[in-house]
């Protein structure tokens, strides 16, 4: 077996994994991204989708509708933390914007618990 028939799956498709993708990182910098909080493409993220990596890319383009970051993740069919990472680095370079529940209470609000659930239903 050569080493390209390792990494590919003629049904998977070629196989990454993902630290391959968040270079190793486990944790967004700097950053504790719920799995609630919404994610939207900024202006500039808009400009800058053509030259992203593929993934990121995938967020940018699903993120001109505000998305949570755990319907990202099962849109995308991207592990959560893959997302958290990948969010949190077009965070910091500006691609996204993104809207953390408040924190009056331990409890996300009815409207954002809709928000996900509908979106989750959509899938």
């Amino acid at each position: 077996m050569s080493y390209d028939e390792e990494w590919f799956d003629e049904e998977a498709g070629p196989v990454v994994r993902p630290y391959a993708v968040t270079g190793g990182r486990t944790r967004p910098t700097n950053r504790a991204l719920e799995l609630v909080a919404l994610v939207m493409t900024t202006p500039n993220g808009r400009l800058m989708t053509a030259t992203l990596e593929a993934e990121q890319r995938a967020i940018s383009l699903l993120c001109h509708r505000m998305q949570s970051i755990v319907e990202i993740s099962a849109r995308l069919d991207l592990p959560l933390g893959v997302v958290r990472v990948l969010v949190g680095d077009m965070l910091d370079a500006g691609l996204v914007a993104v809207t953390r529940p408040s924190r009056s209470s331990d409890r996300p609000s009815a409207a954002l618990i809709e928000k996900v659930l509908d979106g989750l239903q959509a899938l």
